[in-house]
């Protein structure tokens, strides 16, 4: 039995599964204040054996405990994350001080691939990989069957630069396919879009400017709003540059999309986008496409991912 841990913004999520990935028990909490590292470390092992008891097992004789991050991890230590002050912390040795199992970290968009690569979108392939549309673009990558994470902070996809001169992005580089491509990034597009056209349908369906959301432009879409056309196609524009350099780079069997954005319907955003990489990516000449789908975890992903990081290293 093994316990995997999703590190999220808001919420941590901690479930029991097996060796197969099913999961067996699930358990979710706020992230609450942040009261430092060794607080914050104490709450994920209570978390654990939680979770582990509500799976009708004590928590010592757990195999290993994975956790995914939103940053940076080498080893049982977080280098970096950036939604919760966390720098250089060692967290498996902080872990062990109050359950003594040992401690796997993985990044949590790797996770989310591990998980889909084992369980769901990602069966039967040697090379695929995961672009997850959230707050950020993340990614994770399936190489040869084993997770691709350089000297420990590779996948970061979405600090790659589709406009060399574009919108500002919090990493400091300007042009990044996560200004674009995630839902802060469609948000803000579409607030543009609105601020342009007064009489767009946009001020309607959000109530205004700050009640934009990464389904905005979509629901307007399919009422005909023009605005709501041009923000869209942008977005597939921008969305479509960065999973085809990840294509014409990688050429994975199978790349899959997540994330809260990825559940439009196919045909507002599936689709579309298929067309647009298999027009532009350039293994199109030799006749070997990458299929590209949806992810089929969704939330589950990373925590499955966690618990089973061992078997793709």
């Amino acid at each position: 039995m093994y316990v995997g841990i999703d590190v999220g913004g808001t919420n941590l999520k901690a479930g029991l599964t097996d060796e197969s990935g099913k999961i067996l028990a699930v358990r979710r909490i706020p992230l609450g204040e942040f009261r430092g590292s060794e607080a914050f470390v104490e709450t994920l092992a209570e978390l654990t054996k939680a979770v582990a008891r509500d799976g009708g097992i004590e928590s010592e004789n757990l195999e290993y405990v994975g956790m995914g991050f939103p940053g940076a991890v080498a080893e049982e230590t977080v280098l970096y994350t950036c939604n919760i002050p966390l720098e250089n912390v060692p967290v498996g040795e902080l872990f062990r001080r109050y359950l003594p199992v040992p401690v796997i970290l993985g990044n949590d968009a790797d996770c989310a691939a591990v998980g889909e690569y084992f369980c769901g979108a990602g069966r039967g392939t040697k090379n695929f990989c995961v672009v997850t549309l959230g707050t950020g673009v993340g990614g994770g990558m399936i190489l040869n069957g084993k997770l691709y994470s350089g000297m420990g902070a590779a996948g970061e996809v979405g600090h790659m630069v589709i406009r060399s001169d574009g919108v500002l992005c919090s990493c400091g580089r300007k042009g990044c396919w996560e200004t674009y491509a995630s839902a802060t990034g469609l948000i803000r597009m579409t607030r543009e879009a609105m601020e342009q056209d007064r009489q767009s349908l946009l001020w309607e369906l959000s109530g205004g400017l700050k009640g934009v959301s990464g389904r905005t432009a979509f629901q307007a879409v399919t009422r005909g709003d023009a605005a709501a056309r041009r923000v869209c196609d942008e977005y597939l524009v921008c969305l479509a540059a960065g999973i085809t350099n990840l294509v014409n780079i990688l050429q994975p069997e199978v790349l899959a999309v997540g994330g809260g954005i990825s559940n439009e319907s196919d045909e507002l955003l599936l689709h579309p986008l298929q067309e647009i990489v298999a027009r532009e990516c350039y293994s199109r000449h030799g006749g070997y496409l990458t299929k590209i789908i949806k992810a089929e975890l969704g939330n589950d992903a990373g925590l499955i991912g966690a618990a089973l990081l061992p078997k793709a290293r």
